[in-house]
């Protein structure tokens, strides 16, 4: 189960870090949301993406930090900062993701900080201190850390209104030892409208099925309550593990071993495993489930988190042959057909749309896998998901299925 946020937002802005020079690259929206004015994107989201490239190759953009003691080891530490990134507007929300390697004991650690149109400077904020495996680094979201006007909630850093954002990332390996590849960073910047407004009309992906697996997670109530125990807390990585599987991107037999014999669906046992946060105490952190996939993926492909205006930009995914992921909440009698009568925050995937454009889903809180596949009324869904996150996606993709053009650069 994924909890919500009373007041979501929402832009885009991407900063990558690739294994030399900088790209830069900016997408307006046609609608004017791009401005200071939040209130002229409507019921769209405000979105602003920038991506910046830059090599991870020595000396490159890291920078000798020391050393640091963590997890009863000693690190060496080099970190990269991002420029400031001014998306145009007033943010209240940034969400970060990434793609990186951490073999052996090795691990990453990504902060944040803002300054406001004045020019006045927040404090340096831990997002996040991850690891692929959990062996040694129990990987885990920055905490509170409430202070100037900030705090950080498990994935997301919230502000009262910032001009501008940087971040910083560090890698820590044990001298002699291989050190963690970063191959991606993304940022996305936020501020959307209280109330969704009306109904989007179906443009693009009418009579479109993907045939994207169908696992349940409530075949796995009661499993491993160290990641989550299974059944309603792993909507998230059952939904990432429906679209790794897709791709025919699951994880081998080798990654889930401890998985007793005969237990359905181990991949989604493992998926709930590395994407846990121990800080959170769940696997329903939106950046960690993208970590994730992107590492399944390696450097063919990509996962990120961003914030979509409306079921016509997941059509738009759909068409391309990439099955978005969404964040949702419904009261009772909000969502016809649904597995379960409410859910205060729940994930699922997108995988079509009838020919009326209604929703085709894979919805993981079946009690089977036989009854994951759904259709939704288009209003419903996209209600419960633009009032619950702003329109919160994961966007997974591998090569054979690149982005489409995105009308209104949130993407």
């Amino acid at each position: 189960m994924r909890r919500i946020f009373p007041h979501p937002a929402v832009s885009l802005a991407l900063a990558a870090c690739l294994v030399a020079g900088v790209l830069t690259l900016a997408l307006g929206r046609p609608d004017g949301a791009a401005g200071t004015d939040p209130a002229a994107a409507n019921a769209a989201a405000v979105s602003d993406r920038r991506i910046d490239l830059e090599r991870f190759a020595a000396p490159g953009p890291w920078k000798p930090a020391g050393t640091r003691a963590k997890y009863g080891r000693s690190y060496d530490v080099a970190r990269w900062k991002t420029r400031w990134v001014s998306p145009g507007f007033d943010f209240t929300e940034l969400i970060t993701s990434w793609s990186a390697r951490t073999p052996g004991s090795s691990w990453i650690e990504i902060e944040v900080r803002g300054r406001t149109a004045a020019g006045a400077k927040t404090s340096w904020d831990v997002l996040a201190r991850w690891a692929a495996k959990d062996k040694v680094v129990q990987r885990r979201s920055g905490g509170t850390q409430a202070d100037d006007g900030t705090r950080v909630a498990t994935d997301t850093w919230k502000t009262a209104g910032l001009a501008a954002y940087r971040l910083r990332v560090a890698v820590h390996h044990e001298r002699g030892r291989k050190a963690p590849r970063v191959d991606l960073v993304t940022a996305m910047t936020s501020r959307v409208p209280a109330t969704a407004g009306p109904t989007s009309a179906p443009v693009a992906a009418r009579g479109v099925e993907l045939t994207v697996p169908r696992y349940s997670q409530m075949i796995h109530s009661g499993h491993y309550p160290q990641w989550g125990g299974g059944g309603e807390a792993w909507c998230s990585p059952t939904s990432t593990a429906m679209v790794l599987g897709y791709y025919g991107r699951l994880p081998g037999p080798g990654s889930y071993r401890w998985v007793p014999a005969g237990h359905p669906d181990p991949w989604v046992d493992a998926t709930a495993r590395l994407t846990y946060d121990h800080a959170y105490r769940g696997t329903g952190n939106w950046s960690f489930n993208t970590a994730y996939a992107a590492r399944r993926l390696g450097a063919s492909g990509e996962a990120f988190v961003t914030r979509l205006r409306d079921l016509t930009d997941a059509e738009l995914l759909v068409q391309a042959g990439i099955p978005p992921v969404i964040s949702l909440a419904f009261a009772r009698g909000e969502l016809s057909g649904a597995p379960i009568s409410s859910s205060n925050g729940h994930l699922l995937v997108v995988v079509g749309f009838t020919a009326t454009g209604d929703v085709i889903v894979n919805d993981p809180a079946a009690a089977s896998n036989d009854g994951v596949r759904r259709v939704y009324p288009r209003a419903q869904l996209e209600r419960a998901w633009l009032q619950a996150s702003g329109g919160t996606a994961y966007v997974i993709r591998d090569a054979a299925h690149p982005l489409p053009a995105a009308p209104a650069g949130n993407w």
